[in-house]
């Protein structure tokens, strides 16, 4: 695929999709930071129900070491793998208050030492909540780049290099978030809705 036709596909999917962050939009930097370590291997919504009864009571570090880890169990048991999210929780809470004075790190190195926190969980932080040129590579974004020849690669990592080189500058922020929307609601893993795809004819999937 052609810059030039990587450039459309990008102004397409942004005009096409007004407002890709809607399920875990958060009211700071640690919500948000919470709310992306609970919805590994989770559905957004369900991380969402349960953070909208968690954050009420306690929303910062300290709120959430007061609260304990048996009690945020409770408010997170609806979603998967909460006893090891919860623990995680506690322990990032636990660093932030003690190495970072309560304030989320801004950097990649510091966010990645957090538990729980990986590479994709860190680049969505600094993009989303910083304003870092990072791009979160997930399955949606993975499955999107690989389909549509928009950034071709084996791996999320070789995919993550990619669309750093082919995305302008102006772009990065939240794109991460237009192309898991496109993914989720066009692109899907087993029935794709080519026939109603804004890219379709720029889109190099061999079977649409």
């Amino acid at each position: 695929m052609n810059q030039d036709k990587r450039y459309q596909i990008i102004d397409r999917i942004k005009e096409g999709i007004p407002n890709p962050i809607i399920t875990l939009h958060s009211l700071s930097p640690f919500e948000y930071l919470i709310s992306i370590i609970l919805s590994a291997q989770s559905n957004d919504l369900t991380v969402k129900k349960a953070t909208d009864r968690l954050y009420i009571v306690a929303n910062t570090p300290n709120a959430i070491l007061t609260l304990g880890l048996k009690t945020l169990q409770e408010y997170i048991k609806t979603i998967g793998l909460y006893h090891i999210k919860a623990k995680n929780i506690i322990d990032t809470c636990q660093i932030i208050v003690e190495k970072h004075n309560g304030n989320i790190p801004d950097n990649r190195e510091e966010l990645e030492r957090l538990p729980g926190v990986g590479r994709k969980t860190a680049n969505l932080v600094l993009n989303t909540v910083f304003g870092h040129s990072t791009i979160a590579v997930d399955r949606h974004v993975f499955r999107v780049c690989n389909r549509t020849g928009l950034a071709v690669g084996t791996n999320v990592r070789i995919v993550e290099n990619l669309l750093l080189d082919y995305i302008p500058e102006l772009f990065k922020i939240h794109f991460h978030h237009y192309l898991v929307f496109h993914g989720r609601h066009t692109c899907m893993a087993r029935q794709p809705k080519c026939n109603s795809c804004i890219i379709v004819d720029l889109c190099e999937f061999s079977k649409k």
